[in-house]
C-alpha cells in the first residue's frame, strides 16, 4: 500500500495501517497472497522452488556437508552466513575428498542467484542454455529462500 493510502485509511478511521515500501514484487518474493493473474503468475518463487535446499557454513567440515547431502551431480549446498545471507555454493563433485576441510576452502564464491519474481518460462529457457540443473533463489537482500 502506498503512503498516500494509508494515511487516507486512518483518516477513514482505521487504526492500524501499514506503508509496505518493498512493494508489489517484495510482496510477491515474501510469498504472501496474490490476486489476479498479472505478470507474476508463473514466476520461480510460486512455481518450483524448494525451501528445503540443504544449508552449511564456511567454518562447515567436508564430512559434515557429504553426511547431509543427498549424493548426486545436481546437489548442491548453500553455504550462508549468521544472517542466511548466501556466501557461496558446494556441489556434490566439488567437496573436497578430506572430511576434515572447511566448506570456505573450497565453495564457489558468489553463486549464480535468481529472485522469485523471475519468469519461469525465462528461467529455464537461461538454466537450459548454460546447462545450469539448479539455482539458488534468493531476496533482493541475498537472503537464502530455496532452489
Amino acid at each position: 500500500m502506498s503512503p498516500r493510502a494509508a494515511w487516507r485509511l486512518e483518516e477513514l478511521g482505521f487504526e492500524r495501517t501499514y506503508d509496505f515500501v518493498g512493494g508489489k514484487t517484495a510482496w510477491i518474493e515474501r510469498g504472501l497472497p496474490t490476486e489476479g493473474t498479472g505478470p507474476f503468475l508463473l514466476v520461480a518463487g510460486h512455481q518450483v522452488l524448494r525451501p528445503a535446499t540443504a544449508t552449511c557454513r564456511p567454518e562447515t567440515r567436508a564430512g559434515q556437508v557429504r553426511a547431509e547431502l543427498e549424493p548426486g551431480p545436481d546437489a548442491i549446498c548453500a553455504v550462508t552466513n549468521d544472517h542466511a545471507i548466501v556466501v557461496g555454493r558446494v556441489r556434490w563433485k566439488d567437496l573436497a575428498e578430506d572430511d576434515d576441510v572447511r566448506v570456505g576452502e573450497f565453495m564457489q564464491l558468489g553463486p549464480a542467484t535468481v529472485r522469485p519474481r523471475e519468469e519461469l518460462r525465462d528461467l529455464v529457457e537461461r538454466m537450459r542454455a548454460a546447462g545450469v540443473k539448479a539455482i539458488l533463489v534468493t531476496s533482493e537482500k541475498g537472503r537464502l529462500l530455496g532452489s
